[in-house]
């Protein structure tokens, strides 16, 4: 039986004449259905839903069809985007790549998991230092799966006013439970850090404490993303409460590789010594390099030459890592 705030969302977006928010609800309620054991009543609803989006298809259109934009008080909180991004688009390590793959599958297979009792991972802490590809991850989530992609504002979340941001905060959790998407909240540990570490104060310890109620007591289908460049001050009760860790690495040589091939293919390119500008790029992270290999290209094209060459992509690499705050005070 549908929950009574799914029977109202139903309603409200009949009403509205929101056909996608109508149907992301049905879903949710197929969903809810396939969790209880009522499988076949979960397929009647789903194929319900497929043959009324059949008879209502529309043209093609080059842009996502939005489900949902976050409005009133939770537009301050919520940024809302439909990525196009898939794993492909990524150069990842071999671990994360396998436990990404395993995410999208089990998402993608939902109500068959939900029919015998089980949920597919939703709950995720992504840690590892900057450019390394957590947030591009969340991102592709979202592609891969078609939802859309919520990154929290932190700085709507975060008031001086006691109470008020655990109350913002349960706007976002009863959100992922009306519209399933993917909810990443970045740099994590600006509310996630250790109950009387260093700088805390009363409010980021309710804040905190709030959250990991709300996560625990989360049984939404959306995706809760959290990331964060330091674990290590994470509060250890969070470790529990998420379903998986993904942990994010600087780039090796033979990833540094692959994605210097990517973001120059094709594109002329004069002779090139791969372990030379490897061996440059070392210590640097995916997006650093990433972004020596555009400015490269960028340079190619605005000075009108034939072709990249690898003396410019070292040059850019240097000055990347000339940058990083461990190179200045070497």
């Amino acid at each position: 039986m549908a929950s009574a705030e799914q029977l109202k969302a139903l309603l409200r977006s009949y009403v509205d004449g929101d056909e996608n928010h109508f149907y992301a609800v049905a879903m949710q309620v197929a969903a809810h259905e396939a969790k209880l054991g009522h499988g076949r009543l979960a397929r009647e609803l789903r194929a319900l839903i497929d043959e009324a989006k059949k008879k209502k298809a529309s043209p093609p259109s080059s842009r996502p069809v939005p489900l949902a934009q976050p409005r009133g008080e939770l537009s301050a909180l919520l940024a809302a985007s439909y990525p196009k991004l898939r794993l492909s688009d990524m150069v990842l390590d071999g671990t994360i790549l396998e436990r990404l793959t395993r995410i999208i599958k089990e998402h993608r297979q939902m109500v068959k998991i939900r029919a015998y009792g089980l949920a597919p991972r939703r709950k995720l802490l992504l840690v590892g230092p900057p450019g390394t590809g957590k947030t591009m991850s969340a991102s592709v989530l979202a592609g891969e799966l078609g939802l859309p992609l919520f990154v929290v504002r932190l700085e709507g979340l975060l008031t001086k006013y006691m109470g008020e941001a655990a109350a913002k905060l349960r706007l976002i959790f009863d959100a992922a439970l009306q519209t399933r998407g993917v909810y990443f909240f970045d740099e994590f540990d600006s509310i996630g850090s250790q109950r009387g570490y260093g700088n805390d104060v009363g409010e980021i310890r309710r804040v905190l404490n709030s959250f990991l109620q709300m996560l625990e007591q989360d049984d939404s289908d959306s995706l809760i993303l959290a990331a964060t460049n330091h674990p290590d001050i994470l509060d250890y009760a969070l470790f529990r409460r998420f379903e998986d860790v993904l942990h994010f690495r600087l780039p090796d040589n033979f990833q540094a590789t692959e994605l210097i091939r990517n973001k120059i293919a094709g594109f002329p390119t004069s002779p090139f010594d791969l372990e030379e500008i490897t061996t440059t790029a070392e210590g640097l992270s995916f997006a650093d390099i990433a972004m020596a290999c555009e400015d490269a290209l960028k340079d190619a094209i605005i000075h009108d030459k034939e072709t990249i060459t690898q003396k410019a992509i070292v040059k850019l690499l240097q000055d990347r890592k000339h940058h990083l705050p461990h190179q200045k005070s070497a």
